[in-house]
C-alpha cells in the first residue's frame, strides 16, 4: 500500500480470467427482476448488489480461483465474503423519493464520500462502526470509463487519527463516532483533492480501510458496455480494535 491510500496493480491473465467469468455470473444476476428489486437505487441507475457473487470462501466463482501477485501485497489468510456487485448505469445519480434533496446534493458534489463499514443507525442517522474492514479490493469486471471511483489521496491518515481520538480507549463498535467523522471528512474536503481512479478488468485496485472515497456521477462523454459499469468488491472484516490500529500500512 501506498502512502495515497490506494494502488493499482497491473494487468494479471489470472485475474482476467477471474474477472471473465465473474463478469458472466454478475450479468445473469442483475438481469434478474427479482435481484433488481431488492438491489436498484437512485432512480435505477446504482445496482448495490452486496453478498451478491456467489463465489466460494476461497474466492473462487465458477471453477476459476481467485488468484494474482496482488495476493502477495494482502498476504490475507481468512475466507473471502461473497462479492459486492457494484454496477453503476448511465444517468448516475437520479434522486430517489426518500432521499432528501441535501444526500442528493453530497452524491453529486462530493462523489458520495465515506469510509466504508461506518453504517448509519436509527432516524437520525448516528454513525457506528458495524463492519471492521480488514481492506478493500475493487475488481473491475468489464471495460468502462464511466462513473469512476474517486479517492481522496492521503485521506487514510487524517481519517484514522480522527477516529482514534473519538474512540480512545473504549470499545471501537460502542462509539458514536458522528461529529468526528464528520469533522474529519470536512478536514479532507479542505485540504484533498479527489483523483479518479480507473482499471480494466485483470487489474485490481486495492483500498486502505480508512480512506475516504465515493464514485463519481456519470458523465455525458463517459461510456460502458450496454450492462453497465460493473467492479466487484471484497471487504473482509477482522477484530474492531485492529480496524482502529494505526498499522504500518496506514502510511
Amino acid at each position: 500500500m501506498t502512502d495515497q491510500g490506494f494502488c493499482v496493480f497491473a494487468y494479471d491473465a489470472r485475474v482476467a480470467r477471474w474477472a471473465a467469468a465473474a463478469h458472466a455470473v454478475a450479468c445473469g444476476i442483475a438481469a434478474d427482476p427479482a435481484v433488481q428489486a431488492v438491489n436498484l437505487r437512485h432512480g435505477r441507475t446504482w445496482f448495490v448488489g452486496v453478498d451478491a457473487l456467489p463465489n466460494g470462501p476461497d474466492g473462487s466463482v465458477a471453477g476459476v480461483p481467485l488468484a494474482g501477485a496482488w495476493q502477495d501485497e494482502l498476504r490475507w489468510q481468512g475466507a473471502w465474503h461473497a462479492a459486492q456487485v457494484s454496477i453503476v448505469y448511465p444517468g448516475y445519480p437520479q434522486q430517489d423519493a426518500g432521499e432528501s434533496d441535501a444526500n442528493h446534493r453530497y452524491r453529486i458534489a462530493r462523489h458520495a464520500a465515506h469510509v466504508d463499514g461506518l453504517l448509519p443507525e436509527g432516524p437520525v442517522r448516528r454513525r457506528f462502526l458495524r463492519e471492521p474492514h480488514a481492506f478493500i479490493v475493487g475488481l473491475p469486471l468489464n471495460h468502462a470509463d464511466a462513473a469512476p471511483l474517486m479517492v481522496w489521496p492521503g485521506s487514510q491518515r487524517l481519517m484514522g487519527d480522527a477516529l482514534r481520538a473519538v474512540i480512545g480507549r473504549a470499545d471501537p463498535t460502542t462509539v458514536d463516532l458522528t461529529e468526528g467523522y464528520q469533522a474529519a471528512r470536512r478536514r479532507v474536503f479542505e485540504t484533498i483533492t479527489p483523483v479518479p481512479v480507473r482499471a480494466a478488468p485483470g487489474q485490481v485496485v486495492l483500498l486502505h480501510r480508512h480512506v475516504l472515497h465515493g464514485v463519481a456521477p456519470w458523465a455525458r462523454e463517459d461510456t460502458a458496455p450496454p450492462e453497465g459499469r460493473m467492479i466487484a468488491y471484497f471487504r473482509p472484516q477482522q477484530s474492531a480494535e485492529a480496524w482502529l490500529d494505526a498499522d504500518k500500512d496506514a502510511n
